[in-house]
């Protein structure tokens, strides 16, 4: 908006920018709070672009090799970022297999083609917009109509190589019978290009775009916690803000663009008559995980760790349920573990370690206590430690947890939901929530809980395909 003209303020409710993907800098430790992943390197070059900036102007890329590491109830498996490689364990986990992986990655290769070049920038307003030659005589390539499950099954017979495949939909907001197979262009982006880290963290991302912006004019106001947007004749005409550590203040706007849970901006800031939708909508709406997370740092080094690892030594099918279609807190969890340590020295003190343990769960459970905090830690670290073969209990010399509640109070998020709206069939593109509100004319949303979805890069493409639209529409 600020490249095409616009006079842009950014209201942030935290001390810093970032939203979830904040940092958290304690006791010398410096933690990702939120994404951890960097997959799809292209879609961060694209934005920077833009700008006639490169990624390498504000932060370095590193390739993770081996790209992670998975834990199986009998064995380990390390993922190599070298695709022939990668063959050959495919290969000696299911002979046969190393054939139909290049099947699997040719028609991957394909749908992430046309899904990140084409279908992610859309903005959802009319099926007219899918009128496009090579979406319309490649709808059968695409898959938009099997599910993610039927998919892998066709290519695949092992439990392990298949729960491989569908590891990555599983923060997509659904189990893989559940999500259309266009998303193994995921599996697309995992295997061809790449797990990468920036040094520093993933917060380099939040402070190249900061400054980026203020580069353009941009002013960010932070500790300002949105409050109401008043509505004059159907036309946004001023943002408040105010909360008992700032004064009520009162921001001018030609036009208003949400980058807030959609549901907190419908239900809280606008009056009944304003909203798109009703609650009874918003209650509808299956929303993808909300997560247990735990920040933990180490006043020791760990030897054999990864800088992910994924804690796949229960049952998938079990946690999956427990997730989607009877929510509960999990009997035995899946989980995953960060060690950003193990790339870049500069996140926690010389001997010492950085770890991010992650635990996903349904959205919109209750109980979420200190107590119950505290038993899933102790169940994840007692399987970590057996598995890694070492002792962590004693070396802890920080922990701080975060759940449903925190990011209810922080990010007033929907059901507590970490990653937004599902990427269910019936939730994608032109069903999800609008980008332009119905109701009110100079209003705009983007983020994970409309088009195109949830996740970084997702996030980074709505951005971009909103400022189109409110430039469209307003010239």
């Amino acid at each position: 908006m600020a490249k095409a003209g616009w006079e842009v303020t950014v209201l942030e409710k935290q001390a810093t920018a970032g939203g979830r993907a904040r940092q958290l800098i304690e006791d010398g430790f410096t933690f990702d709070m939120g994404p951890s992943w960097y997959w799809m390197p292209g879609v961060f070059e694209r934005f920077f672009k833009c700008f006639g900036k490169k990624v390498s102007d504000f932060y370095e890329l590193e390739r993770l090799d081996p790209s992670y590491r998975v834990y199986w109830p009998d064995e380990v498996m390390d993922i190599p970022a070298d695709y022939p490689t990668l063959k050959i364990l495919f290969e000696n986990t299911e002979p046969g297999s190393g054939a139909r992986l290049d099947a699997f990655i040719r028609e991957a290769a394909y749908k992430y083609e046309v899904g990140i070049n084409k279908l992610v920038h859309k903005p959802g307003k009319s099926l007219l917009e899918f009128a496009d030659w090579d979406l319309a005589t490649g709808v059968l390539k695409l898959d938009v109509f099997a599910s993610m499950k039927t998919h892998v099954r066709r290519h695949f017979k092992n439990p392990k190589l298949r729960e491989l495949l569908e590891f990555p939909v599983l923060f997509l907001g659904a189990l893989p019978q559940d999500i259309p197979a266009l998303y193994s262009l995921m599996n697309y982006a995992d295997i061809k290009l790449g797990t990468w880290y920036p040094q520093g963290g993933m917060y380099k991302i939040v402070e190249a775009m900061t400054c980026l912006a203020k580069q353009l004019g941009v002013k960010f106001y932070f500790k300002q916690e949105v409050t109401g947007i008043k509505i004059e004749n159907n036309i946004a005409t001023k943002v408040i803000t105010g909360n008992p550590l700032s004064p009520t203040e009162v921001f001018d706007a030609d036009v208003v663009i949400g980058a807030a849970d959609y549901h907190f901006i419908e239900t809280t800031l606008l009056a009944p008559e304003h909203r798109s939708y009703t609650e009874k909508y918003w209650n509808k709406r299956v929303m993808a995980p909300s997560c247990l997370l735990y920040y933990v740092g180490l006043n020791k080094k760990l030897s054999n760790l990864l800088h992910h690892t994924l804690f796949f030594d229960v049952s998938f099918e079990d946690h999956g349920k427990e997730i989607y279609s009877k929510p509960a807190w999990p009997t035995a969890p899946l989980f995953y573990v960060s060690a950003n340590s193990v790339t870049d020295a500069t996140v926690a003190p010389e001997g010492c370690e950085n770890l991010f343990f992650l635990i996903p769960v349904a959205a919109g459970l209750e109980g979420d206590t200190e107590e119950l905090r505290d038993k899933y830690f102790n169940q994840v670290l007692t399987r970590f430690e057996k598995r890694i073969g070492q002792t962590v209990r004693n070396s802890i010399v920080y922990k701080k947890s975060y759940s449903v509640s925190d990011f209810k109070k922080d990010y007033n998020s929907f059901k507590g939901n970490a990653y937004g709206l599902a990427n269910t069939v019936l939730q994608t593109a032109v069903l999800k929530p609008a980008m332009h509100s119905k109701k009110v004319k100079n209003l705009f949303y983007t983020g994970q809980l409309t088009v195109p979805g949830p996740g970084v890069p997702p996030s980074l493409i709505s951005g971009e395909v909103v400022a189109k639209e409110v430039i469209k529409y307003f010239g």
